[in-house]
């Protein structure tokens, strides 16, 4: 983005993060419970702008796996096989959390608590952020949260090297749909062309992450396919997965994508909102919603009266109930609000 395009927020707050790393030797990064291309991205490219800034830097997987679609961006293979509760915060004088809107996407295996002797710096786009850490800068008018990135070491001075530039354009690019969701602007295409420019084999980046799925994948969006249920209305489809296909049909965790379903549902032209869920646990159903008007459906504004949170046009949600009782919920929730 040009001098002009950058946030406000971001001009206001770079020099107060990055006092906040000059003062750090070592620095945590980490990425988000089912991480998808705009956490592993954001961590991957602030790792390498980091270090070169003269800093020690350890990127956490988290609380998933990272999926074998990303182990290809620069870096994916330094990121380290521990969650927030695996790690020694003692050994970290600053926690940078990144892309994530509250402080479960830290961690959902218990209750995360930052000690008072670790900094603690947020960057991200969600409008549901709760705001949790010490310094935090949300812009929300971004459409990735590696476009903030972008601008944020424009700030720093950090030299855009393939590396960063490969990481923060997938994160973009995964994002954004491939630039078709709402908040692409020019200087998005822009922003894009000089990364593009950086990066040796673009398409291999993308496709090599398209082109990834497994048999078992292919096995759940069959299952999810099969159990579409459409409102009176037309206007509002779910799909949920209990967990006993999951084990019948021998499907991992790792290979349930609701966002891919939850987007591919959203392909039909009648359907305003959609919803992909699956039963992760026993009683414990993950949502992804998606909206084709996100201004005036709003699906953060719809999972946040649920305790999720998000995008106005892609959001999440977990809630711990029988499964039946959360279908009813969430439809519910969509007549009362949108009348779907």
């Amino acid at each position: 983005m040009n001098e002009q395009s950058i946030s406000t927020v971001i001009k206001e707050q770079a020099p107060l993060i990055l006092a906040e790393i000059k003062k750090a030797n070592s620095v945590l990064l980490h990425c988000h419970p089912s991480p998808d291309p705009d956490s592993v991205g954001s961590a991957l490219a602030m790792k390498f702008a980091l270090e070169q800034l003269g800093k020690k830097v350890t990127v956490i997987k988290g609380d998933s796996e990272i999926p074998q679609a990303f182990m290809h961006f620069p870096g994916a293979s330094e990121i380290v096989r521990k969650n927030f509760f695996e790690v020694d915060l003692k050994d970290f004088d600053l926690f940078i959390v990144l892309d994530s809107a509250r402080i479960e996407m830290v961690s959902r295996r218990g209750e995360v608590k930052f000690p008072p002797t670790l900094k603690t710096v947020a960057i991200d786009h969600h409008q549901s952020n709760g705001m949790f850490c010490s310094v935090n800068m949300v812009v929300t008018s971004y459409p990735a949260n590696c476009l903030i990135l972008y601008d944020l070491f424009q700030e720093w001075g950090v030299k855009l090297t393939p590396e960063i530039s490969a990481n923060l354009f997938i994160g973009i690019y995964a994002d954004t749909g491939g630039f078709k969701y709402h908040g692409v602007t020019a200087d998005t295409y822009g922003v894009a062309c000089s990364l593009v420019s950086m990066i040796p084999d673009v398409s291999k980046l993308i496709t090599s992450m398209e082109n990834s799925n497994s048999p078992k994948y292919l096995a759940f969006e069959g299952a999810a396919l099969d159990r579409i249920e459409v409102s009176e209305s037309s206007k509002f489809a779910m799909s949920i997965v209990p967990i006993s296909v999951l084990k019948e049909k021998n499907i991992p965790i790792i290979d349930v994508k609701t966002s891919e379903v939850s987007s591919f549902l959203l392909t039909v032209t009648d359907w305003l909102i959609v919803v992909s869920g699956v039963e992760i646990e026993p009683e414990k159903i993950k949502f992804s919603f998606r909206s084709k008007d996100g201004e005036k459906y709003d699906v953060a504004k719809l999972t946040g009266t649920m305790g999720g949170g998000g995008h106005k046009a892609a959001a999440g949600l977990i809630l711990s109930m029988p499964l039946d009782e959360a279908k009813k919920k969430v439809a519910e929730k969509v007549k009362e609000l949108y009348n779907l």
